[in-house]
């Protein structure tokens, strides 16, 4: 199986494409920040700059280990989903079930080896810029060299290939067991989710306005609501359109293709649900934290700018995970509806009106995503805003919010419209034909 597996890899290089970015993308991310345990670990290195460079390694790369798993796990649910036909032929020809999981999660396993061996550079140089980093802010000293070795080596490997095997297994499993148990299961973890993140975010109310814990637990808290809701997203998404009546056949479209597609789309959503709240969350109480200092005149602490630089590289390593997430899914997914375009253009609908129907379908996403995305950003904010400004709602929040959705719109939309015009320059009798 393995060697069906490089060949099946060799052979259709672009179906895999969309798994390998993700791995080199958290391949280069995981090797980047755990170069600062072997930095920190590098003879002559001062206390205070190891303490600085671990903590970073610690936090940032325990996020990206997170989110390559997501990542590459959304990719491989969508590739495995598209060959349901061909691996249910493989059974029927005598393969097994577990077979069939072998080759699958040995494409997964060579595709993670093949992008974490491109993502070594890219590592080292962004392992590099990150000390420069720190040092201009002060918080490591001029005289700390950049180190790239075991751990940094390690960790790439060891977590590109265990989120990428786990995610194929899963992947697999839904196609060849289906998904009874774990949808019996999914509500349980998102309620837990759900109250775990409530009384985190009720626990600030617990710290003064200067404790230097105020802003872990409110972050947590949004954290922990936004998997929650992620984890419900199929249930979110059909019961907001059970409730809409949209007008227009583009809209009536949209909204029947959504209901009938809504497993299909949570993984879309559970990432614009997670980009939200932690984007907006995380960027809107540092701004809260950084105008309440300089009002008070006072200077920010070395740990103060170590939480800063690591909430900020959080959350651009979050936007950046969650664009890539958005735009593989949605441009497999919008590419395998060829046939379904080219039948509707058969049926007497124009170029111009499929665009509008997958606009509209792209538009609703995003509006669902924003919705709990902020419900459970704000759950957060709130209480972090009344004990550290005697505010309920910053002012800062508009700017930060109107920012997150402009980019969730434009990943979500932008990527549906361009890889559906691309779709509709084929033929719709070749598109039928072709994937009859």
């Amino acid at each position: 199986m393995l060697v069906l597996a490089l060949r099946s890899v060799r052979q259709r290089p672009g179906r895999f494409l969309a798994t390998l970015l993700s791995a080199f993308l958290g391949a280069a991310i995981v090797m980047a920040f755990h170069s600062m345990h072997d930095t920190a670990g590098a003879p002559g290195v001062d206390p205070v700059s190891s303490e600085t460079l671990r903590t970073a390694a610690g936090v940032v790369g325990g996020y990206g280990t997170l989110l390559v798993f997501f990542a590459v796990a959304s990719a491989l649910t969508v590739n495995v989903r598209q060959r349901a036909a061909e691996l249910e032929l493989l059974r029927c020809s005598g393969a097994t079930p577990g077979q069939i999981r072998r080759l699958v999660v040995g494409e997964a396993v060579a595709v993670a080896l093949m992008g974490t061996a491109a993502a070594v550079l890219p590592a080292v140089l962004g392992g590099r810029l990150l000390v420069e980093l720190f040092q201009d802010t002060g918080q490591v000293a001029g005289s700390v060299d950049h180190s790239f070795g075991a751990v940094a080596l390690s960790s790439g490997v060891g977590v590109t290939l265990v989120a990428s095997a786990g995610a194929a297994l899963l992947a697999v499993r839904r196609v060849t067991r289906g998904r009874r148990r774990t949808v019996r299961r999914r509500p349980w973890l998102a309620w837990a989710a759900l109250a775990a993140g409530a009384v985190a975010a009720s626990s600030t109310f617990a710290f003064s306005a200067t404790d230097e814990m105020l802003m872990a637990f409110p972050a947590q808290g949004a954290i922990l609501l936004s998997v929650g809701f992620a984890l419900m997203a199929p249930r979110l998404l059909t019961g907001v359109l059970g409730r809409l009546s949209p007008g227009g056949a583009s809209g009536w479209l949209a909204v029947r293709n959504l209901r009938r597609r809504a497993g299909e789309l949570s993984g879309i959503l559970m990432a614009l649900i997670l980009f939200t709240a932690v984007s907006t969350a995380t960027l809107t109480m540092q701004a809260v934290e950084s105008d309440a200092v300089a009002a008070s005149g006072l200077v920010k602490s070395v740990d103060a700018k170590n939480l800063e630089t690591l909430n900020y590289t959080v959350v651009g390593i979050v936007v950046v995970f969650v664009c890539v997430m958005l735009v593989n899914s949605l441009y497999a997914a919008t590419t395998y509806r060829g046939r379904e375009f080219g039948q509707q253009r058969l049926a007497g609908a124009t170029p111009g009106q499929v665009l509008g129907v997958v606009g509209v379908e792209g538009l609703v996403l995003t509006v669902v995503g924003l919705l709990f995305g902020t419900l459970a950003a704000l759950a957060g904010v709130v209480p972090f805003t009344v004990v550290r400004g005697d505010a309920v709602l910053p002012g800062q929040l508009a700017g930060v919010w109107a920012a997150v959705a402009v980019v969730g719109a434009a990943a979500t939309v932008g990527t549906s419209l361009f890889t559906a015009r691309r779709v509709l320059r084929t033929p719709a009798v070749r598109a039928v034909g072709a994937t009859a």
